[in-house]
């Protein structure tokens, strides 16, 4: 049988060193079935027939970080919120292994069970890699908000390993993520609008990373917000009016 030539994403090394999950789970999940696993993840649907945030949060964070107070903002403005739990985090099943998460988008879209176009994906930090494969397998996205986001994933996972440490195999991750991690022509189709928010002394990804993803973005649909104040992990805190002012406008 012939290897797929981008389970190099899966080795045990990137779980390993790229990873960090917690156990802390919500009392009310969702469970999503996904190939070796099942996802926790928490469904807010006030509105059966209002949009839903789909959202994928940041490593070292968990669904229940969010649990109650993000999907209340959101209700307050109309929104239902789907909180995507990764494999090994919270109470879902597995370790998280970062090609087979690519392919978690697909169930967890069938999960949420509306149509593309009433759907808006939210990704932030790591979490900005797996809401692009969602955008790009349905571009019909009503929108796409990146928070701190990743344009070069390449870069990042090779900020965790020295060369040579994934037995020989630097190429293939190289060649795996031209294939799978190209968030240029995964971004190249997408329909709606599009929010990318970025701090400018980001001291873990670079703002840089922001920037790049703003201009893949789809023209005269994108919006780029970077705020002089905060970090990464502060993003939201320190400019909270500024921030949902930002959110409010992709909205609309």
């Amino acid at each position: 049988m012939k290897q797929d030539p981008t389970a190099i994403l899966d080795h045990p090394l990137i779980t390993e060193r790229y990873f960090f999950p917690r156990p802390d789970a919500p009392l009310e999940t969702t469970r999503v079935k996904v190939e070796g696993a099942q996802l926790a993840c928490h469904y807010h649907r006030p509105f059966p027939q209002g949009r839903t945030v789909v959202h994928f949060h940041g490593n070292g964070e968990t669904v229940d970080d969010y649990v109650p107070w993000f999907p209340r903002l959101l209700e307050e403005r109309g929104l239902n919120t789907f909180l995507v739990e990764y494999r090994g985090y919270g109470a879902s099943t597995g370790v998280p292994l970062y090609g087979s998460m690519l392919d978690d988008v697909a169930p967890i879209f069938a999960a949420v069970a509306q149509p593309a176009d009433r759907l808006i994906a939210f990704g932030r930090s790591v979490g900005s890699t797996y809401a692009i494969e969602f955008a790009a397998r349905y571009p019909e996205l009503n929108g796409l908000i990146i928070e701190s986001g990743i344009a070069d994933p390449l870069e990042r996972l090779r900020i965790r390993f020295a060369p040579g440490e994934l037995g020989g195999n630097d190429e293939a991750l190289a060649q795996a993520a031209a294939r799978r991690l190209d968030h240029r022509a995964k971004l190249s189709g997408l329909k709606g609008r599009m929010l990318v928010m970025h701090a400018a002394d980001d001291s873990l990804i670079d703002v840089s990373h922001g920037r790049r993803l703003a201009q893949w973005g789809p023209e005269g649909k994108t919006e780029l917000v970077v705020f002089q104040s905060g970090d990464h992990n502060a993003i939201m805190a320190v400019n909270e009016q500024a921030y949902w002012a930002a959110v409010d406008r992709l909205l609309g």
